[in-house]
């Protein structure tokens, strides 16, 4: 019985571990891998596919002062050439990748 015990107890933490290594993939790890190519390192959109598709900086004003919602609604839905990334992002993903966008906003 404790065998048992003990094997349950292992396999639901390796579990955890292994969820929880999922969702560290932080704001900053999913910009790297999805919006960079387009919105560059530092949210200009001054990249070739970023002039290419007329990237709005992230800097601009209008951006500035939408908020997070319309920014979400934006990601999940595309905008323009941008594609939409709902199902392709979990929700938390998308909501951390506003959260790191906004601190490129105040670089």
């Amino acid at each position: 019985m404790k065998k048992a015990l003990y094997l349950a107890v292992i396999g639901s933490m390796a579990a955890l571990m292994a969820a929880t290594a999922a969702s560290a993939q932080t704001g900053a790890d999913v910009y790297k891998s999805r919006c960079q190519m387009c919105h560059g390192a530092d949210g200009s959109g001054n990249t070739p596919a970023g002039k290419a598709m007329k990237a709005i900086p992230f800097k601009s004003p209008d951006l500035v002062k939408k908020t997070d919602a319309a920014l979400i609604a934006a990601t999940e839905s595309g905008k323009g050439k941008m594609p939409a990334y709902k199902g392709k992002l979990s929700d938390a993903q998308i909501k951390d990748v506003i959260a790191y966008i906004r601190t490129l906003q105040k670089k």
